[in-house]
């Protein structure tokens, strides 16, 4: 349960984020209204880090978010946003959620921008870490 968790806790701090932003979570429907932004949230586990023998190990992963915005508006309001998602998640920020603490670990990433269906995606990931005692 500790991803379930992990999720938890990150998607928590990105919804504190202010303004507030419309979240299309991951595998729930979602309708995009016209010329209005939103954020779609996926996380991305990686192989566990098994440091040490024994039954702990280190949950590793992405909390990817895609900032969505109108087509041909230039690129200056995702932008913005995706400036402040990586304040939010600034290097050393730790977040808990059910007994289960994840740390950003590196500033996060802010990727290339590109057309998707109508919308100008920019891509912010967040990079964390959790030391999972089992």
């Amino acid at each position: 349960m500790s991803l379930v968790s992990i999720r938890a806790a990150l998607e928590q701090r990105l919804a504190a984020m202010s303004p507030a932003m419309v979240t299309a979570d991951e595998n729930v429907p979602f309708t995009p209204v016209n010329d209005t932004p939103f954020q779609r949230v996926w996380l991305i586990p990686a192989i566990p880090d098994n440091q040490e023998f024994g039954s702990s190990y280190q949950e590793i992963g992405i909390m990817q978010v895609d900032l969505n915005y109108p087509l041909n508006k230039g690129s200056g309001t995702a932008a913005a946003r995706a400036e402040l998602t990586r304040t939010q998640f600034k290097r050393g920020t730790s977040v808990t959620s059910g007994g289960v603490t994840a740390t950003v670990d590196r500033t996060p990433e802010i990727g290339p921008g590109f057309p998707v269906t109508g919308r100008y995606v920019l891509p912010v990931r967040i990079r964390f870490f959790s030391n999972i005692n089992s």
